[in-house]
């Protein structure tokens, strides 16, 4: 399966979990801090239903600040539009082109299928993203580059998964699934339980990586 495919296919994936939320799951808060499952989706289907010439509208309104956009725009969005809604523009676009910009098609799927974590985590979903699908975003997300992005420091840590042969970093091991420490590495704080060892020495600035 090439990029291209596991692209669709996770997207595909992600529209039948959505179909089967109720409203009430729909405004769950998610591991985006501020963001409900409503915001998340949102903010993904952004690049289907937006021209090139209403993004950077869009990006000019917030004075360039592509993270003030972002939030501005899937705030709005998600309350205009129904879960249904939602859901279409997800599941009409599954072999949609959009690469953001820089990242590529392993950018593109890095983004489906962590913000599909974002969500489905939050929820206490049991969904494993497929491991290919898996190795290929954590080879992106392992970076130097993508760690800082995110104001990961490993320094002192080894992430390990104990669901398959990868690991990360060198020191006290913090174990668990390899998607919830795909998530780790992207900054964000998981609920209690999902993590064992050297949970409290990993932080994204002051803040622990788990509950």
């Amino acid at each position: 399966m090439d990029i291209r495919e596991m692209i669709a296919a996770e997207r595909t994936d992600l529209a039948a979990v959505l179909t089967g939320l109720t409203e009430r799951q729909w405004d769950s808060p998610t591991l985006c801090a501020g963001w409900r499952v409503r915001e998340v989706v949102a903010h993904t289907t952004m690049p289907f239903r937006y021209s090139g010439g209403k993004f950077l509208a869009e990006l000019a309104r917030s004075g360039m600040r592509f993270n003030a956009m972002s939030d501005r725009c899937a705030r709005r969005d998600a309350a205009a539009l129904s879960s249904a809604d939602l859901v279409d523009a997800l599941a009409v676009n599954v072999h949609h082109p959009w690469k953001p910009p820089g990242g590529g098609f392993a950018g593109a799927l890095s983004h489906e299928v962590i913000h599909g974590l974002d969500y489905t985590v939050a929820l206490g979903l049991d969904r494993r993203v497929p491991e290919e699908r898996l190795r290929a975003v954590l080879d992106s997300a392992s970076g130097t580059t993508a760690r800082r992005h995110f104001g990961v420091d490993l320094d002192g840590v080894q992430l390990r998964a104990d669901d398959l042969d990868w690991s990360l970093g060198s020191g006290a091991p913090l174990t668990g699934a390899a998607q919830d420490l795909l998530l780790v590495l992207c900054g964000r704080r998981l609920p209690a339980g999902r993590l064992a060892g050297a949970v409290h020495q990993l932080t994204r600035g002051k803040r622990s990586v788990a509950g």
